[in-house]
């Protein structure tokens, strides 16, 4: 190898799409567990929307939280889309998501809160079969998300 620095890699570029508008139920509060606070949250079903993917979100999915001593909330949502075309595509999403105590207070008490008040981030992982939707299975996507009353809202960007 020469001497010759190689020039600094290009950030990767991120594209939209689709977005995950997921209703949800109440949450279940399971207790301590391990020193954390286990919380799962039914997935009730959603719709998806977006240039490279349309479709619903399957009810019967949960999102499993561990909410930590830091106020973290560590999070690993498990359930299902169905494509328009009828496919059935597997998600794995995991992320975190934190506030400031006040905001996070606010928005336990049922209150509409600012998005842009919440760091929320997830890094999904999809199971899909050969086929239309199998680019999910080949490509890093990284999604925004949004609490909201009755649900979340997620958007999904393709890592270029």
């Amino acid at each position: 190898m020469d001497n010759v620095s190689p020039p600094d890699p290009a950030p990767p570029a991120i594209t939209f799409a689709f977005e995950a508008r997921v209703s949800i139920g109440p949450a279940m509060d399971a207790g301590e567990i391990h020193g954390f606070r286990r919380r799962i949250i039914p997935i009730t079903g959603g719709v998806v929307e977006g240039p490279r993917l349309t479709g619903t979100v399957v009810p019967g999915g949960a999102d499993w939280q561990v909410v930590r001593n830091d106020g973290v909330i560590d999070l690993t949502a498990r359930y299902t889309i169905r494509a328009e075309d009828g496919t059935l595509i597997g998600v794995v999403n995991r992320g975190y998501r934190h506030a400031p105590p006040e905001v996070l207070a606010r928005l336990a008490a049922g209150e509409a809160v600012d998005p842009g008040e919440v760091y929320f981030r997830t890094t999904p992982r999809f199971e899909a079969p050969a086929g239309p939707h199998d680019w999910l299975t080949r490509t890093i996507l990284v999604a925004t998300a949004q609490r909201h009353l009755t649900g979340v809202l997620l958007r999904f960007f393709a890592v270029l």
